[in-house]
């Protein structure tokens, strides 16, 4: 039988920046239709905010399936009963392997440690996967809580 075990790390060990520059990686070459550069990855990295998903602010998360690092995600608090979902990402080797759910259920245990009562995130329309597993896990469209150049559809649930 094969497994997962997920739990909090730092952003930065190596294998949850490996798995932060993989997820930007990719979400990156799918906007540009491309793929991104070492060089735009980088800059895409930096200043990205990550050192907030740290407590009290937030929780940085990693799992692996038989011991190798193969998903990441994370939650930031956006007040004092809010936490928003950021960087959800399993390495496409992993997809299908019951990994999505487990990240999902995790993040949301962290976000309520941290006070949160509800949960939001940002994403854009042409990342379909990761928009059926927020709806899969009972996520619903909600109004724009924030803009930016790359969000284009928002979601929330109650906790």
């Amino acid at each position: 039988m094969t497994t997962w075990t997920l739990a909090p790390e730092a952003f930065d060990s190596p294998d949850a920046s490996s798995l932060r520059r993989e997820y930007y990686d990719e979400v990156a070459s799918r906007y540009w239709k491309r793929p991104a550069t070492d060089e735009e990855i980088e800059q895409g990295l930096d200043g990205d905010g990550v050192e907030r998903l740290v407590p009290p602010t937030g929780q940085f998360v990693v799992g692996r399936y038989e011991g190798r690092p193969a998903a990441c995600g994370g939650v930031l608090m956006l007040d004092a009963e809010r936490a928003e979902l950021t960087r959800v990402y399993l390495r496409p080797a992993f997809r299908g392997k019951g990994g999505a759910g487990l990240l999902m259920e995790l993040l949301e245990t962290q976000a309520r440690r941290l006070g949160a009562r509800r949960m939001v995130l940002n994403t854009r329309l042409d990342l379909v996967e990761a928009r059926a597993l927020y709806v899969r896990h009972g996520y619903g469209e909600i109004p724009a809580y924030c803009t930016g150049p790359y969000m284009e559809v928002w979601y929330g649930r109650e906790l």
